[in-house]
């Protein structure tokens, strides 16, 4: 009896070098990144060696109207699409085309520009 065929059967087959084991060991990375680049850290350039730069410290959350009425905003079709720009870049192409987006979106925009549920729509994390 004849063995069933594989889609594999197909492929040419390749020879591996002697000593090499079969397949990649994942997560067994010896720390070789870029040749010649130095190891990364967050150490800078006046600092001692070993300090780490602290962080700074994130912003405070929006309030949760605030939040809720830009969520409407990108979900409200008259204003056009929102995906690939910012709410702001939104809000001003609105107001260009003569849609007459609200005041008050604005005005949230701009009293928050640093703080990333402010400034991206619903949909910035998704590719176009």
């Amino acid at each position: 009896m004849e063995r069933p065929r594989r889609i594999t059967d197909s492929f040419p087959r390749r020879r591996r070098r002697p000593g090499r084991p079969p397949g990649r060991q994942k997560g067994k990375s010896k720390g070789r990144g870029c040749p010649g680049a130095p190891p990364a850290s967050t150490a800078t350039h006046n600092s001692p060696p070993g300090h780490r730069r602290p962080h700074p410290p994130p912003p405070p959350p929006p309030d949760p109207t605030l939040l809720e009425m830009l969520r409407l905003f990108d979900l409200a079709w008259e204003y056009g699409p929102c995906t690939g720009i910012t709410r702001l870049q939104r809000w001003e192409r609105a107001q260009a085309l003569g849609l007459s987006p609200p005041g008050s979106i604005l005005d949230a925009l701009l009293e928050h520009p640093e703080h990333p549920d402010v400034t991206y729509s619903l949909w910035h994390e998704y590719a176009l």
